[in-house]
């Protein structure tokens, strides 16, 4: 499994599992599944609802903390200094652990100033309850406007990203910022694997149109965080580091 590096170099791995969706047992099931088959990042928020059963689920499997990568999220609901700080510990009890590996910020709320909830992310840092900070959703304007407030360093912007929706502007920010983009819906919940281009390229490579679309994702330095419940789906998505796509490829995926 490749990695990338955060400005606090920590090492990020680019495939992880979206857990969207999945709540209760077939939430259990799936990071159980993942665990086993040698996932170690595990993307969760407050607002999933999850947040419990994947703490079962780590404590089913006897996970090793320390090779775990977990990110959650606080809801634009609790922007404010106060819920921040309470949503965190929420979500620590909930997945039964000291802290996160990173903690973003879900979506933007532009009734509460950003000073307030960087300085709440500040404090988390500080405590150890949380190892990278990072953003979602978040327009450039956002970005920089984070970046001149906050005094940990953003590390990730995690946006919906996949062929049939590209935000290049704020790609080319991030970049050029050392923040790492973190891919949601890479597969746009499906309906981008009909494309005729990436159902050409994948019969060439003896891919799936999938598998294309994540390779594509990986190649221009996103983390990738596909939701899969099934053992089938969850080996097919690991499958996207031993190969290339050739730039001519690349491109032809680009003007999708």
């Amino acid at each position: 499994m490749e990695s990338v590096k955060l400005k606090s170099n920590s090492e990020m791995p680019m495939l992880g599992l979206g857990t969207w969706d999945l709540r209760g047992q077939a939430c259990v099931q799936a990071v159980k599944m993942a665990l086993n088959l040698g996932y170690t990042h595990i993307d969760t928020a407050w607002m999933y609802e999850n947040q419990g059963a994947i703490g079962d689920a780590l404590k089913e499997v006897g996970a090793d903390r320390e090779r775990l990568f977990i990110t959650s999220k606080v809801w634009n609901t609790h922007l404010h200094f106060d819920g921040v700080l309470e949503q965190c510990e929420e979500s620590l009890r909930d997945l039964q652990t000291s802290y996160v590996d990173l903690f973003l910020i879900h979506w933007p709320n532009e009734a509460v100033p950003l000073d307030e909830t960087f300085r709440a992310m500040k404090q988390l840092s500080d405590e150890g309850k949380v190892q990278n900070v990072g953003v979602s959703n978040f327009s450039v304007n956002l970005l920089e406007e984070s970046q001149s407030i906050s005094e940990v360093p953003i590390t990730v912007n995690q946006i919906k990203y996949h062929p049939g929706e590209q935000k290049r502007d704020v790609l080319q920010w991030c970049n050029e910022h050392r923040v790492v983009v973190t891919a949601y819906t890479p597969l746009g919940r499906g309906e981008i694997l009909v494309e005729p281009a990436l159902v050409e390229i994948a019969e060439r490579q003896s891919k799936t149109p999938g598998q294309v679309a994540l390779r594509w994702l990986v190649q221009k330095g996103m983390v990738v965080i596909p939701k899969a419940s099934s053992e089938g789906h969850l080996k097919e998505n690991m499958d996207v580091f031993d190969w290339f796509l050739s730039e001519v490829d690349m491109e032809r995926v680009d003007k999708l």
